[in-house]
């Protein structure tokens, strides 16, 4: 039998997605937003509010990055998304991360996180902002050779919108387009 529990604005797992832009003097601003998601083959919906201070410099720049939190960068991608830039205009420097310029956008990449999500902002949405992913890198050491990743031992963390925790993903169970062929006569 079902209960009925507290509803929650999400659904588990939501990724940990590390967003990053530069503030108005060029030094790297980050913040950790769960609130993401796939909106099309080469497109994410972002769901950030108006006040956050990266909202503002992506307006500015047009552009920003989007990593995946890990779980041995979970400290500093709580600590991201519990300080505002808006308060500690110096976070990302406190927080011991390193970044260096996008090639391809107005925005940091983290050096730290194993991928990265290169994109261009679309529109400013009145439920969230559409950027575009204009290029994806990751970690040699992350990729088979067939260029696929080991997303299994990147240690990826997820967010529970229930119980407020981080949980790590990537242990593969199955084959996508593969396991219902199994259900097939």
């Amino acid at each position: 039998m079902k209960k009925e529990i507290k509803k929650a604005p999400g659904i588990f797992p939501m990724p940990v997605l590390m967003i990053g832009t530069y503030n108005e003097d060029g030094t790297p601003d980050v913040m950790n937003a769960a609130w993401g998601m796939a909106q099309s083959m080469n497109q994410l919906k972002l769901c950030l509010t108006e006040s956050h201070k990266t909202v503002k410099n992506m307006k500015r720049t047009m552009a920003c990055t989007v990593a995946l939190g890990t779980k041995d960068l979970m400290a500093e991608s709580d600590y991201l998304g519990i300080v505002s830039a808006n308060d500690v205009p110096d976070k990302f420097e406190k927080s011991g991360l390193h970044s260096v310029k996008s090639e391809k956008v107005d925005a940091p990449i983290i050096e730290e996180y194993p991928i990265c999500m290169e994109c261009k902002v679309i529109d400013f949405e009145e439920d969230g902002t559409l950027v575009e992913v204009v290029n994806v890198l990751a970690e040699e050491k992350y990729l088979n050779e067939d260029g696929t990743l080991k997303l299994s031992e990147m240690g990826i963390i997820a967010y529970d919108p229930y119980g407020h925790g981080y949980y790590e993903v990537g242990n593969k169970v199955g084959n996508a387009f593969q396991e219902g062929k199994k259900l097939i006569k």
